[in-house]
């Protein structure tokens, strides 16, 4: 085992910390037993540069489709290309309206401690980008938003403008592997605020990017193709769309499309910050999935109450051997 697995089994003994461990060797026996993996990606994991473990976590096959915001899906390629641009505010917490005016002056869009430059990350995607549409539709042709991303990528035309180490960017890993994603809620996103611009301007129409539901039905497919012997766990990195669109394709097969032999999700992790609450999706424990048909009594489940950023990177860290 790697120095951080060593560590890991040393001292996550207890509490949140036993979680995480549990967690890690139940996804790591789960890949070596011939399982597969569906991760999804919310909040702002990609701007917290999750790319440095969760590429490999994808080019050694640990993951076998990804459900992200459009969001974590734009910014880890803003990131690639407009890295040394950013800037880090430690004392973000301390920020007066007024100083958060002037990052707005200066197109500094903030998450936390980190700004993302407007100029740099956004608008030097968007021309690229804005080309492919309409060559798609000069073709009556229609992709997923990912799939532009891909042939945006694979096409070499970023490359100059790389300002990491491609090897840190998980949209690169993703798109050398073509591996599934599906965004559901894409248009909630600064690159879908950008299409629907367009669309409102004539330069575009709205149909050459396929839609949310298609995605569903692409999920569905997928998962019928994919669930059989081991099965299919479900990580899941925050809460709302990103994961609650695609666990649902589960009772969605059973119960919707009245189908039999159709497994339930064979694994189950959450890390979020959002306790047990009352109402909240995000702060549902895993238990409740079960009366949804989303889980069965025997799933492994495991909710860790911590931060992401923290808690990822380390699981990723153990089921790599690091």
């Amino acid at each position: 085992m790697g120095a951080i697995t060593d560590f890991i089994e040393k001292h996550y003994l207890h509490f949140n910390a036993a979680a995480l461990k549990d967690a890690a060797r139940a996804y790591k026996k789960h890949i070596e037993e011939g399982g597969k993996m569906l991760i999804s990606l919310a909040g702002a994991m990609s701007t917290a540069e999750l790319g440095k473990s969760l590429a490999e976590m994808i080019r050694q096959d640990k993951v076998a489709i990804i459900s992200c915001t459009g969001a974590n899906l734009e910014e880890d390629v803003m990131n690639l290309v407009a890295h040394n641009h950013y800037e880090r505010i430690p004392n973000w917490r301390d920020l007066t309206p007024q100083e958060e005016q002037a990052l707005l002056e200066r197109g500094m869009n903030r998450v936390t401690d980190t700004c993302i430059p407007e100029e740099e990350a956004f608008r030097k995607l968007e021309h690229r980008i804005l080309k492919l549409w309409q060559k798609a539709q000069a073709e009556g042709k229609r992709y997923f938003p990912h799939e532009y991303f891909y042939q945006l990528i694979l096409s070499g035309d970023l490359k100059a403008d790389y300002e990491i180490d491609p090897k840190d960017s998980w949209m690169v890993a993703a798109a050398e592997k073509n591996l599934p994603i599906v965004v559901p809620g894409w248009e909630d996103s600064t690159l879908g605020n950008i299409f629907a611009a367009h669309c409102i301007q004539g330069d575009v129409r709205p149909d050459v990017v396929k839609s949310g539901i298609e995605y569903m039905m692409f999920l569905a497919d997928w998962y019928q193709k994919n669930s059989s012997g081991k099965g299919v766990g479900f990580f899941q990195i925050g809460g709302g769309i990103a994961g609650d669109f695609p666990i649902c394709v589960v009772p969605m097969l059973h119960q919707d499309l009245q189908m039999e032999n159709i497994p339930v999700w064979s694994y189950f992790c959450q890390i979020s910050d959002s306790t047990t609450s009352y109402g909240s999706y995000s702060g549902a424990v895993p238990n409740e999935k079960i009366t949804w048909g989303k889980l069965a009594v025997d799933t492994p489940r495991f909710m860790i109450e911590s931060d992401a950023t923290i808690v990822a990177p380390l699981i990723f860290a153990y089921v790599l051997g690091w």
